[in-house]
């Protein structure tokens, strides 16, 4: 069997999902300025030490972060055990830099994996190829490191293998400590910084010989600006089970060189940061948040969404209402977003279609002067059904759609030719079954 056909059958709970959450959270959530501060603000590592010694997420209860994702209708949730500070949320035992040794006292990974699990949740770990902590990750001459460009570290002695060393090492605790992992989400790969150089191979080999089944993401050799290798259409051991573009939607999905749709995920922030940021309060609203999981789905992709706890390990108020939002309307609609993909229809001018099998999700988004067209539907579908309430919809044939031959057409009021507010102005759902 070759790599694409393994690829199917690895990710096919992962299609079939859709929806997950991405939690952002490590010690960045005490400065409150994003995941990124360290490098941004060129912060020495002596005085982010301070984080270091503050950290007490004395709220953290991962059991309510999974509630409230499984709320939300997401199936599978990605955290942060080690971001691009090096510090650890899992207790590594090749490191002191670790939350064990902070306030907090615990693996709070553990507890992570155990609360997801018991909802029923599948369970991702995201991984930092990139460390600015250790000692042999490269500082002078590399781009993001927070000590770039200081002479101080021209001349400074350091080896890479040895950092390779610490981080299959710490890969390998999170592959063999804490149970069925059914993601690992590598970020990332940049300039010479890519594929080999990590070792991907062997780390690849690595963690597929601890983890079977388990689903890797694309940047062991591309990032959130590049696809690498996913995309050829011989793709290598290390391309990735899927592609993850960052902060946008492609806008038609993700083919590789042939043309053949390839598993992928959108991962968006709710606000503009991903890790806690105090003075962001850009959130996008659960609208638009569906309207782009339904785009998603449409072009056979995922949405991770993302979270950023703050340093009490409390989920902001405006993303817990977020969730609850979009929970609200996956409870009645989910059925056209699970186990869904892109329809053999064109896409309608009113919104997206989705389809699984036999059963077409027509997601309805803005309304229509008189009745509504369903386009090239005449004589491929037996009836419709609105999914929020299983109601019967009926298709008009009324005297002004007569001359349109190819079409079907619906309405949602008690005259047909009349014109009416939709059923659910987010996004108004029915399933059409196609004979």
């Amino acid at each position: 069997m070759g790599i694409i056909e393994e690829r199917q059958i690895r990710t096919k709970w992962f299609l079939d999902a859709r929806f997950g959450m991405f939690i952002h959270w490590g010690l960045y959530a005490i400065p409150a300025r994003g995941e990124w501060v360290k490098s941004i603000e060129k912060i020495p590592t002596e005085d982010y030490q301070r984080y270091f010694n503050e950290f007490d997420p004395i709220n953290y209860d991962p059991k309510v972060w999974a509630k409230a994702a499984k709320d939300a209708g997401m199936k599978y949730a990605v955290i942060t055990a080690k971001h691009h500070d090096g510090f650890c949320l899992f207790d590594s035992k090749l490191t002191d830099y670790k939350a064990t040794n902070t306030k907090a006292g615990r693996d709070l990974i553990k507890e992570y994996v155990e609360a997801f699990r018991a909802e029923g949740l599948k369970v991702g770990l995201y991984y930092s190829l990139i460390d600015w902590h250790h000692e042999d990750y490269p500082v002078y001459g590399d781009r993001m490191h927070p000590m770039r460009g200081k002479e101080d570290y021209k001349d400074k002695q350091q080896d890479f293998n040895r950092y390779l060393e610490y981080m299959h090492g710490q890969v390998r605790e999170l592959c063999t400590n804490y149970g069925n992992i059914d993601i690992m989400w590598f970020d990332f790969s940049y300039d010479d910084m890519t594929g080999e150089k990590w070792n991907a191979t062997e780390l690849v080999n690595m963690v597929q010989s601890l983890q079977p089944g388990i689903i890797i993401d694309n940047r062991l050799d591309g990032s959130g600006d590049g696809s690498g290798s996913i995309k050829s259409s011989t793709p290598g051991i290390y391309s990735g089970d899927f592609a993850s573009p960052e902060q946008i939607i492609p806008p038609e999905g993700v083919t590789d060189e042939s043309g053949n749709s390839i598993p992928w995920e959108a991962c968006i922030t709710m606000n503009e940061t991903w890790g806690y940021n105090s003075m962001d309060k850009m959130y996008k609203s659960p609208k638009l948040i569906i309207r782009k999981l339904v785009e998603c789905v449409s072009k056979n992709g995922n949405l991770l969404l993302n979270i950023g706890p703050n340093a009490k390990g409390e989920i902001p108020i405006q993303s817990m209402d977020i969730l609850s939002e979009i929970g609200k309307w996956m409870k009645q609609n989910g059925c056209g977003i699970y186990n869904c993909g892109k329809a053999q229809f064109t896409k309608p001018e009113w919104g997206y279609y989705t389809q699984h099998g036999n059963l077409l999700y027509a997601h309805i988004f803005d309304g229509n002067i008189g009745a509504l067209p369903l386009a090239n539907l005449k004589g491929k579908a037996k009836k419709a059904r609105l999914i929020s309430d299983n109601s019967e919809i009926k298709f008009i044939d009324a005297w002004n759609t007569k001359s349109f031959i190819n079409d079907l057409f619906i309405n949602f009021g008690p005259s047909e030719t009349g014109t009416y507010p939709l059923p659910d102005e987010i996004d108004t759902v029915v399933e059409v079954e196609l004979v």
